[in-house]
């Protein structure tokens, strides 16, 4: 493993977690303070919370990243401890939709939905939507919305 291996290693690190940061923010102020209750009403039993946590995983295809901004939440309050209990163990299952989505890579064919739904260009694809709302909103939700489009695309695997 030479030098470009480890830099390339701490960029890819350094991108993921700045996604997720810039995920959560854009996700607590599109929400304002309706995400409480939104959260509340999905995990109010640990079936539900154990859906949600394998969901989220799978969209944002890591189960780190669905820890972490659980953690998060909690740690401001909008989560209880309980709550968070079984999003944890739906992103341990949502791991192996991940799995899944990677494999994903491997379908062949000349159809256009084959090729938008592999990961290396759906990530772009969602990345380009996000940068058209960025640069076409106005309005402040818009554009929490655009970000947070963007976050979870640097966060998709190419």
């Amino acid at each position: 493993m030479d030098i470009t291996h480890i830099t390339s290693l701490l960029g890819g690190i350094a991108l993921f977690l700045y996604g997720m940061s810039i995920m959560g923010a854009g996700l607590e102020k599109l929400a304002g303070g309706k995400m409480q209750g939104v959260l509340q009403k999905l995990t109010s039993s640990t079936l539900k919370g154990v859906i949600f946590g394998t969901l989220i995983t799978g969209v944002i295809q890591s189960s780190a990243g669905t820890v972490v901004i659980c953690v998060g939440l909690v740690n401001s309050g909008i989560m209880t401890l309980t709550q968070s209990v079984g999003v944890i163990m739906g992103a341990n299952i949502g791991t192996t939709v991940t799995g899944q989505l990677i494999r994903m890579a491997d379908i062949s064919g000349d159809s256009l939905w084959l090729t938008l739904i592999q990961p290396k260009t759906f990530a772009p694809v969602v990345a380009f939507i996000g940068c058209i709302f960025m640069c076409s909103c106005a309005a402040l939700k818009g554009r929490t919305s655009a970000r947070s489009c963007w976050a979870l695309a640097s966060c998709l695997p190419a």
